[in-house]
């Protein structure tokens, strides 16, 4: 009696075993079965600027594509996580856009969707080139006028007291 109900144990754990297996290799819980935990910062980038691309699964490399930005490998971190950081297109259409990741050994592809917002340039190195405005040399003319008044009136007074 006591082996029928051991072999019963056995035989039930045998089949909880064979059960679960299948459904963890599809999961992806080991190496080489794909790109997993795929993270994509910022989801809104500017023209020009970069993405950081991170996932889990590609112990042998992979590539990050996307039609915003040329074709970027992935490489293994310190962390164990496969990173990449594309650099957006300059003349990039603003918009949403997919990128798709891809590892080295395995045909699974897991995409993701960021937004490219427009590209904000700045006025750096115009220098001199620029005028002052009307309001700006309005103020100047005022401080000027009221320093020359404030001095006149300050040398008026002192000559009195001589």
């Amino acid at each position: 009696m006591r082996a029928s109900r051991a072999l019963a144990v056995a035989a039930t754990a045998f089949a909880a075993v064979g059960v679960c297996a299948p459904t963890a290799a599809a999961t992806g819980s080991g190496g080489g079965n794909g790109p997993t935990n795929v993270t994509v910062r910022p989801t809104q980038v500017h023209q020009g600027g970069q993405l950081a691309v991170s996932a889990s699964g590609c112990d042998r490399g992979g590539s990050v594509t996307s039609n915003a930005f040329p074709p970027t490998a992935l490489t293994l971190n310190r962390a164990g996580q496969s990173a990449a950081t594309p650099r957006i297109y300059d003349h990039a259409t603003p918009g949403q856009y997919n990128l798709a990741v891809r590892c080295n050994d395995s045909s699974l592809v897991v995409t993701r969707t960021f937004t490219v917002i427009a590209g904000r340039g700045a006025q750096g190195g115009l220098g001199g080139s620029m005028a002052p405005s009307s309001t700006e040399m309005a103020i100047g003319a005022a401080l000027v006028g009221t320093a020359a008044v404030g001095g006149g009136l300050f040398i008026n007074r002192r000559r009195r007291l001589s």
